[in-house]
């Protein structure tokens, strides 16, 4: 399994130990759990890691974005022929393409109505395949005293203020898995929402797992931005802690 991982981190543009696990969660996921050759799905895939990685293990991954300028960067990253990228919503696509697995990461979290998608998503995966969903904790470290804080002072004076500190201590609002302008949560799970969303739509809880700590909280963050193993440590010691102090969930669903 750890060769195998290595691999999966070569065909992506990921560095930092949060990303690089929940790549790896979603790695172990598929292989304990779909045949293979498996279909898979990766749903809003933004610049392409996460599909780019697990094509890397021979698996025929399709990534969909509706962002055309993330696609293109997607498809001008990716060197795979069994990985192919698109222009749509997850409701454009085809039901009879018979997907093993969904990965739907860092995605639900941004949407009004995730429960759609969660709907669109059961209806697309055939009985037995799993989806694998990844969202921030929303009353976790780093939406509490980070997300929340700076989205509501975002239209005012502080919120060019904080956005110009941001800057000059070499923060962006980008991330390597998104080109999106727009990163604006407007979902804030709890565990018990976030279960409570995706078993409604007849999908069973296989594991649940978590992201990180507090290595993204400032001013922490000066610290674990440049010394990994103190943002190594954070990701493992989290592991071990209860669900509310985690800054991420990283679940697997069977659909019934």
């Amino acid at each position: 399994m750890k060769n195998s991982r290595i691999n999966v981190a070569r065909y992506t543009e990921f560095t930092e130990v949060v990303d690089i696990k929940r790549l790896n969660f979603i790695a172990d996921a598929i292989q304990n759990n779909c045949r293979s050759g498996a279909r898979i799905l990766d749903v809003g895939c933004g610049n392409g890691n996460i599909a780019r990685g697990i094509g890397s293990l021979g698996y025929t991954v399709v990534g969909i974005d509706f962002s055309n300028d993330a696609i293109q960067y997607a498809r001008s990253k990716n060197t795979l022929p069994n990985v192919e990228f698109r222009v749509c919503s997850a409701e454009e696509v085809n039901q009879e393409e018979n997907f093993d697995a969904v990965i739907c990461s860092e995605v639900l979290e941004h949407l009004h109505q995730p429960e759609l998608l969660v709907q669109t998503l059961s209806h697309i995966l055939k009985p037995g395949a799993i989806l694998i969903a990844t969202v921030p904790n929303g009353v976790g470290p780093r939406e509490l005293f980070i997300t929340r804080p700076v989205q509501s002072m975002s239209n005012g004076i502080m919120g060019k203020v904080v956005n110009q500190s941001k800057k000059m201590l070499r923060y962006t609002n980008a991330t390597v898995q998104s080109q999106s302008g727009d990163l604006t949560h407007v979902q804030f799970f709890t565990k018990d929402a976030l279960c409570n969303l995706i078993s409604t739509e007849g999908f069973k809880l296989v594991e649940f797992g978590h992201s990180n700590f507090i290595e993204k909280v400032f001013p922490y963050s000066l610290l674990t931005r440049n010394i990994k193993a103190l943002s190594s440590f954070d990701n493992t010691v989290i592991d071990y802690l209860p669900s509310a102090m985690a800054s991420g969930f990283n679940t697997v669903w069977k659909k019934d």
